[in-house]
């Protein structure tokens, strides 16, 4: 499974929307030694490529025009978001980048892979946990007391006051949550009753394709988008668990590669228009998009893909449209000097590089409006494996912590959710943790409807509970201080505003 893992964003200082004209502002300019394109060779012997072409305006003549330079550079247009000014290419020729970077009317372009395309990552921590025979007879009991049959192992629920909070105001089916990830098996029990078909899709590719059952699984290894959908909305229906938000809708824009999973840059554009389009409140991005854990923006094809993603999630925040992200599983200060990644690119070979968090991003989480979030575990400390930052972390929610043992029957300090075929799991890592934040952003966009983006991030920070930077951070217990906090109890690099509040968000 891919990229269901790392993650972090740009200074709070940025305005929530730019306009499209300066939606490249905050990048700071391609550097002179930037990667030159491949070098030439017989187009029928070149791999054939993804490509993202940004155009500098949106108006038909301009679109029109770079499009007929796309066919004279050997392009084959595959989707064109006219709305954005974003264009998704196939070409086999490999001066395609080059060339269509020197078109008038063209803002930035590049590759949005290194490996060819073939016939048709997240962010957990470790191997998903099943639960057992004996565990999962559970769910077939009713429960004599007002919860679920397994509610009694979610910790997480209770921490953030959340049982509660569903007493008082379980959310409105007005508010949709799109789960953008690996699918979401919408025939389970507990999503059944909350799945939104309607506001779902397949955009892998980056061509949205709503046809029935579409934005489901591939298999069942592709468990996390199941298990992230269970968080935020799990009906309270006596059936297995609950979610954070219980009574709103939820839908899946399933955008992994059909053949080895990644999160290409093409697909998640699509997700962003395809949610806007289709009055979605709030996005939950627990992921990072392929195949650059950091794009920098000296180097000509990362810094398109920045631009085509920053642009689709602005569009869908001017229509109304909060996204929430993991911050990462890297245990990385994304306030640092430098950072190791070792990574990049993952769709052929890793090269190490030393990279600059502040000149180099993780997309989408560290684009401009997004609410970054690092994880918890049951003792409301930082998970050891969750990546952090001084005014880049927005808030912290329960993300599990196999360290942080909780008092509950299973003892697992990890977080229970469905998965597909009507089974429950146990997973851990920044991806739960930015569930759990949205399940919090639809309580209160479903309190407060009229409620913008900015208006919900606002509120979001207001209702979270101050958490202080630790004196020594030891994480795993093994006696290292792993990771260092900067900040005050109020705003600080491990927590941001503090770590969300179910209840408090209802009352």
């Amino acid at each position: 499974m891919a990229h269901l893992r790392s993650r972090r964003r740009l200074a709070l200082a940025v305005p929530l929307v730019l306009s499209l004209t300066a939606s490249l502002g905050f990048l700071p300019g391609v550097a002179s030694a930037a990667p030159a394109d491949a070098p030439a060779a017989a187009a029928e012997e070149a791999p054939n490529l993804s490509y993202v072409v940004n155009t500098k305006k949106t108006d038909h003549g301009t679109i029109e025009w770079v499009k007929k330079a796309i066919a004279k550079a050997d392009g084959k247009v595959v989707a064109t978001y006219k709305k954005i000014g974003v264009i998704v290419v196939h070409s086999a020729n490999p001066e395609f980048g080059k060339q269509i970077r020197a078109v008038r009317g063209v803002q930035s372009a590049g590759a949005t892979r290194t490996s060819p395309l073939t016939p048709a990552g997240t962010t957990d921590e470790g191997a998903a946990q099943l639960l057992s025979a004996a565990e999962a007879a559970k769910v077939e009991a009713r429960s004599a007391a007002a919860e679920e049959p397994l509610e009694a192992d979610q910790w997480d629920l209770r921490a953030m006051g959340a049982d509660k909070a569903a007493k008082i105001n379980p959310g409105s089916k007005k508010v949709t949550v799109a789960v953008i990830d690996t699918g979401v098996d919408d025939t389970h029990p507990d999503l059944a009753p909350n799945f939104s078909a309607s506001q779902s899709a397949n955009c892998d590719g980056g061509v949205a394709d709503t046809s029935e059952g579409a934005w489901r699984p591939y298999t069942a290894e592709d468990y996390h988008g199941t298990h992230v959908a269970g968080e935020i909305a799990a009906a309270r229906n006596d059936v297995g668990v609950a979610g954070v938000a219980p009574g709103v809708k939820v839908s899946s824009i399933n955008v992994t590669d059909r053949k080895n999973g990644l999160f290409y840059p093409e697909s998640v554009v699509c997700a962003f228009v395809f949610a806007a389009d289709h009055g979605v409140e709030i996005t939950n991005n627990s992921y990072y998009v392929d195949p650059w854990l950091y794009n920098c923006m000296d180097d000509p094809d990362q810094r398109a893909i920045v631009d085509a993603v920053n642009r689709a999630q602005q569009y869908a925040t001017k229509k109304g449209t909060l996204h929430l992200a993991s911050a990462g599983n890297s245990n990385h200060d994304l306030d640092s000097d430098a950072i190791v990644d070792d990574s990049s690119p993952d769709d052929s070979t890793p090269v190490t590089r030393t990279i600059d968090p502040h000149e180099c991003f993780d997309v989408p989480t560290q684009l401009p409006g997004i609410v970054t979030v690092s994880a918890t575990g049951v003792k409301n400390t930082k998970s050891y494996y969750s990546t952090y930052g001084k005014g880049v972390i927005d808030i912290a929610a329960p993300g599990g912590d196999r360290y942080q043992i909780p008092d509950t029957p299973s003892k697992n300090g990890r977080i229970l959710s469905t998965m597909p075929n009507n089974q429950y799991g146990y997973l851990q890592g920044t991806s739960m943790a930015a569930p759990h934040a949205s399940g919090v952003a639809a309580l209160l966009k479903s309190k407060y409807p009229w409620a913008t983006p900015g208006q919900l991030q606002a509120l979001m920070k207001a209702q979270a509970d101050s958490q202080a930077c630790p004196t020594d951070y030891d994480g795993d217990g093994d006696g290292v201080v792993d990771a260092t906090c900067e900040g005050g109890k109020r705003v600080n690099g491990f927590y941001g505003w503090g770590v969300v509040n179910a209840l408090r968000a209802v009352k």
